[in-house]
């Protein structure tokens, strides 16, 4: 039962590993990895020499890892208001609402948020305008530009992790709680002593696969919603080696 995920994991996780050889080469296509001159670290030493790197490396893992932390707080937190919902007609229906983002690219949705979050007629800004407050551009403020990420990826990504962890909710014996109202517990009591602990297996497991995409900050999100003015907090490493494989090609 576990050999077609194993094989999975070799052909799509290991097998690529290979060409991490590329950054030790000058890389010709038309050679290969084992035909290439290998030229050592001068790759990562002319990376290290370009002006902007360590800001580019700081943003990496500055999103990176509000990425990671937000992802886990917002569908544990999302899951365990959704587990006190009676109607099971509105629970699903909450679940299938927020799992859509999920399933559409970032293509598409770069172009939704750009027309959501447009300082003169984005819905974001209308409401911002109503309430007596100065529109904001986001999209075009660097300072804020890391968070809008962010913010926009939970909007995203967080239906997935809140199924996940509503399954795990539903694994925990209903005893557990009905023990615990005798014994005069409250909900919040009964949330941080029977229903965190129960899914804490899950927790740590999400938490351990989160910690691969310490470096990945997401090129096709950042890529589909940043222009020239937010390249000092929204350049990534994935984007600079885009613009610097672009520069040296054409």
């Amino acid at each position: 039962m576990l050999l077609p995920g194993i094989i999975l994991a070799v052909v799509f996780h290991y097998a690529p590993m290979i060409g991490i050889v590329i950054s030790f080469q000058d890389f010709n296509p038309a050679l290969g990895f084992f035909k290439s001159h290998f030229i050592g670290w001068d790759n990562f030493e002319y990376m290290l020499d370009m002006p902007d790197i360590f800001q580019v490396l700081w943003n990496t893992v500055f999103i990176a890892v509000l990425k990671m932390i937000t992802g886990l707080v917002v569908p544990i937190s999302f899951a365990l208001l959704l587990n006190e919902l009676s109607s099971q007609f509105y629970k699903r229906t909450i679940q299938t609402l927020i799992y859509i983002p999920h399933f559409l690219s970032w293509v598409i949705l770069g172009g939704i948020l750009v027309d959501v979050l447009s300082p003169s007629s984005g819905i974001v800004n209308l409401f911002l305008k109503s309430m007596g407050m100065e529109p904001v551009f986001f999209l075009g403020n660097a300072d804020i530009f890391p968070y809008v990420i962010v913010v926009t990826n939970i909007w995203k990504e967080f239906g997935f992790g809140t199924i996940v962890y509503l399954a795990a909710i539903t694994s925990i014996s209903p005893t557990l709680y009905e023990a615990a109202k005798m014994d005069g517990a409250k909900k919040l009591q009964q949330v941080l002593h029977i229903t965190l602990p129960g899914i804490a297996p899950i927790i740590v497991l999400m938490a351990t696969l989160s910690l691969g995409n310490v470096l990945n900050a997401g090129f096709d999100q950042i890529f589909n919603l940043y222009s020239p003015i937010t390249y000092r907090t929204g350049d990534i490493l994935d984007t600079l080696a885009y613009k610097f494989a672009n520069y040296r090609i054409f």
